[in-house]
């Protein structure tokens, strides 16, 4: 067994790898960019090694820096994780080369597997079955043409190095594909440096099944069942889940088994995933199933197979790199319940995926699942028995960390293992439903409001699942009444023992007067004084937080701010304040505090986004409060200037 690991990623799965490690007796080394300098996988490794500037193209991908690193710091061995130089075999080779060993496949693996035309080829020659397509070296326009058309429309064109969605155009008849090819020819040379393209036949109502594998030196090749990815917006995974719904024993066997063949076929050693693409319009069928691709390391949705097998993948990665043969055998590997894993983003659903910076002043994951009646949000599973669910979080962030713009906005992974499907569905809709995160907003009310659409819970799903019930789940959460005026009373009660966390209360007493709070901006205004009742299938997580209060209900969390003493009750422009309008940096202050201002003028600039946004005054008046400067850091909805009104 290796002895030391240099983990070449950041976030949550450098903090995975690190554990598994740890238990291992493995000493752990971490990279790190300016950006990450205090982040949560540099403070729990062993040793950490400065590889560049914030941008990836600067740290994280530059392999030479890397390997440097494991050099100096006496490490054996280099995990890629995923994403940045997972599959990039030139990297593999230098690590190799540098006398350090490689936790992935061979180089040789990862090239055979790494252009979708070339692959489709030996997989055709291994007898794995293969959407149908052309994937020929003819590239001109005219041959092109004419072999879509033969084909029958809708088709796909697909760049021949592409992936993550990129260099992909859907073309539905003939007059549509010349201005199409184009298009997708010029992004996949923009993105991929390549703009050959293969077609394939569009499947009309496509599931995505995905198959773990395992390979070893010692020429063992086994798989671990099958994944459904099918729940994606614009081409990303949004929830996994193992096994896949609706996959009968004789479908699985027989898609497990190409799986295994397209790994023989390239020699496979270590972790990968052999991506299928299933016509699911009669149901999974094993003579409607395709391999679209295979990724040639551990997949972000890995945990959901460890949670269905009892294996932890990252064990077998590193036992395998050791020289060791795969500690199961296929016939000693079994499914046990079921496994859901949601893709938790710091960004806005209601404003189109919008990413969210800043920094977690708040970031509370539940720890263990807290059965309650679901009456209204999951329909026919009223009081669900989730007595067998079983919760697990993976993350690479703390509360008081920063949520970069320079890197993916995936923060968490809430992933619940349960004897039923409709029981690690449930389990993971309530887990989401009580994450506190704040300022930052999240996808957790939209992931809510997925596994509880009637079609996810029936099964019935497809890649263009997402967009067909857009309009109901990407929505801005609002705080239900009762929740703001438990907050308003939270707020003005003396009372300092005050639960946090609400089971269940009732409230009587005459009706007294309003509380104007604020919230991002918004003025709210909560009552005091009537009759409240608690209903348990709205549970939400509740509590102080300084002068405010902060609550979460279903996903969403707001920061109710505590009533001002001086009669202002507001929080937006019209009462003079300020707030910022997104999460950004402060690059210009144009006042001083006490300046006399006139409706319109510039007060602060700020950069999001890679743009400026100028702050204005909105009215003649007096700058009341100034807390903003140059180069600060600032949340969504934080008070920059408030200007008092000109007499």
């Amino acid at each position: 067994m290796l002895t030391s690991l240099l983990i070449a990623n950041r976030g949550e799965i450098a903090c995975r790898v690190i554990r598994t490690a740890r238990r291992l007796g493995i000493r752990t080394v971490a990279v790190y960019s300016d950006a990450d300098a205090k982040a949560l996988h540099v403070r729990q490794a062993d040793a950490a090694v400065h590889i560049g500037p914030s941008p990836a193209r600067e740290s994280y991908l530059m392999g030479e820096r890397i390997i440097a690193a494991a050099l100096e710091t006496g490490a054996e061995a280099i995990h890629p994780g995923y994403g940045f130089l997972s599959e990039n075999a030139d990297f593999a080779q230098s690590v190799i080369d540098a006398g350090l060993i490689w936790v992935g496949p061979k180089p040789a693996s990862i090239r055979a597997m790494g252009l979708k035309d070339a692959a489709k080829r030996l997989m055709i020659a291994a007898g794995v079955p293969t959407t149908p397509g052309y994937l020929g070296d003819d590239q001109s326009p005219e041959r092109l043409q004419a072999e879509a058309d033969a084909i029958g429309y809708p088709v796909l064109i697909k760049a021949v190095a592409g992936g993550g969605g990129k260099g992909m155009r859907q073309v539905d008849a003939p007059a549509a594909f010349a201005d199409a090819l184009v298009s997708c020819r010029r992004e996949a040379a923009s993105s991929f440096g390549d703009d050959r393209v293969l077609l394939e036949k569009l499947i009309q109502s496509p599931r995505h099944i995905e198959v773990q594998v395992f390979g070893d030196r010692h020429g063992n090749v086994v798989h671990l069942f099958e994944r459904d990815c099918s729940l994606q917006r614009r081409h990303q995974k949004v929830i996994e889940e193992a096994p896949a719904p609706g996959m009968d024993e004789a479908t699985r066997e027989a898609v497990c088994a190409s799986a295994v063949r397209a790994a023989r076929a390239v020699d496979y050693e270590g972790a990968g995933t052999i991506e299928f693409i299933a016509d699911a319009s009669d149901g999974l069928r094993a003579d409607r199933i395709w391999f679209m691709e295979m990724n040639t390391r551990l997949q972000v949705e890995h945990p959901v197979t460890e949670e269905i097998t009892g294996q932890d993948l990252v064990e077998w990665q590193l036992r395998v790199a050791s020289g060791e043969p795969l500690p199961k055998r296929q016939d000693e590997l079994r499914i046990d319940g079921w496994a859901m894993e949601a893709r938790l983003y710091a960004e806005d659903p209601a404003k189109a995926f919008l990413p969210s910076i800043g920094p977690l002043e708040r970031f509370r994951l539940p720890d263990s699942i807290r059965p309650r009646k679901y009456q209204d949000f999951f329909g026919a599973f009223v009081e669900p028995d989730l007595s067998s669910a079983i919760l697990r979080i993976e993350t690479g962030v703390e509360q008081g960390d920063q949520v970069s713009a320079f890197y993916d906005p995936m923060i968490a992974k809430v992933i619940c293992h349960a004897e039923e499907r409709d029981e690690a569905a449930v389990a993971l809709g309530i887990a989401l439903g009580d994450a506190q995160v704040w300022p930052i907003r999240t996808n957790a009310t939209f992931l809510r409001l997925l596994l509880g659409t009637g079609d996810f819970l029936t099964g019935d799903v497809d890649t263009g699942f997402v967009a067909r019930h857009e309009e109901r789940v990407c929505i801005e959460p609002n705080p239900q009444g009762w929740l703001v005026d438990e907050a308003a009373r939270l707020l003005v009660t003396s009372d300092p023992t005050h639960p946090s966390e609400l089971a269940g209360f009732r409230l009587n007493g005459p009706a007294r007067t309003t509380v104007g709070m604020s919230d991002r901006g918004r003025t709210i205004t909560g009552r005091l004084g009537r009759t409240l009742t608690y209903n348990q299938a709205h549970h939400s997580l509740i509590r102080r937080d300084g002068d405010a209060v902060l609550a979460t209900q279903l996903g969403g969390t707001w920061r109710f701010a505590a009533p001002r003493t001086d009669g202002v009750s507001g929080g937006g422009a019209a009462d003079g304040a300020i707030l910022s309008p997104m999460p950004g940096r402060v690059i210009a202050v144009e006042v001083a505090g006490g300046a006399v201002v006139t409706m319109g003028q510039k007060l602060v600039t700020l950069e999001a986004m890679k743009m400026e946004h100028s702050l204005v005054a909105p009215f003649d008046g007096t700058v009341a409060e100034l807390d903003a400067q140059a180069g600060q850091q600032v949340s969504e909805g934080r008070l920059l200037v408030r200007v008092e009104r000109a007499a």
